[in-house]
Order: C-alpha cells, then structure tokens, then sequence
C-alpha cells in the first residue's frame, strides 16, 4: 500500500472536526495505493490497522494550535510535536508516532490552523481542509510548507 491516511478530530469540536470532515470526503476515492481512516478522538486504536497495511507514507491530519493564522497548513516536523497542543485525543500524538515509526518508513503530520474548538467548522478551516483533500487526491503534499 502506498500511502494511508488517519484523520483525526472530533466532529462535535468546531475546526477540530477536520480530521472526520476529510476522511468523509477522501474515503469517496476508489485507489488501491490509498486508504483513509476516521480515527476520531482516538488515533491509538488503529495502531494494527497501520500495521497490518504497511503503507510506504503516513499522513497524519489533525487541527493543531500553532500560533498561525486560522486555516493555515502546516507539516509538522517531529521535533515540533512535543511542544504544541495537537487535538483532543487520549494519548500524546508524539508517543503514537514513536510507536508507529516501527512500522512506517514516512510519516507526515499536517496540521491545520483551528479558529475555533466548539461548534461548527469555521469557514476559512472548510475552504482549507478542501484545499489540502486536493492536495492529498493530487499527491503534491510536498509543496505544503514545514512549521518553522
């Protein structure tokens, strides 16, 4: 498998419902070299999905706080997980990535600019989760820029 994807979010959480909002949209994709998951709030439990896949890349989609403007696209170095506020799941998103690194060559985080974590998704989030869905469809995550 190429490249499998795990959104993350919580449909009831504003623009944390992007990972949710994305796997909808991505899952419409019929491609044998591409696989998506709905993880909600809890990413840890598809750990054996990965596993047994074992995709060449690992897009991990979620809203995380960097200090951006609302709706800009980031991916997330590594080095740069433990410092910020990703989400609202259980478990740390750098220790599922330890983990995971077992099992994945490539792991990309990218992480989405929330305005707001309760009620619905903001509009400049939606018009930016379907920009990266396009870039994800079009395998150009290449040219999203790296968080400094």
């Amino acid at each position: 498998m190429k490249n499998l994807v795990m959104c993350i979010g919580n449909r009831e959480g504003g623009d944390d419902s992007v990972g949710p909002y994305i796997a909808d949209k991505l899952k419409k994709i019929h491609d044998k070299d591409f696989f998506v998951i709905d993880c909600g709030t809890v990413p840890e439990n598809y750990t054996s999905i990965v596993k047994s896949k074992k995709p060449n890349n690992l897009i991990i989609i979620d809203a995380v706080e960097m200090g951006l403007n609302p709706g800009e696209i980031r991916v997330v170095p590594k080095e740069k997980i433990g410092v910020m506020h990703i989400s609202t799941h259980g478990i740390p998103i750098s220790v599922l990535i330890n983990y995971l690194e077992k099992y994945v060559e490539n792991i990309i985080i990218i992480g989405i600019q929330p305005k707001t974590m309760s009620g619905k998704m903001t509009k400049i989030f939606k018009l930016s989760a379907d920009k990266l869905i396009k870039m994800i469809k079009n395998n150009e995550t290449e040219k999203i820029k790296t968080l400094e």
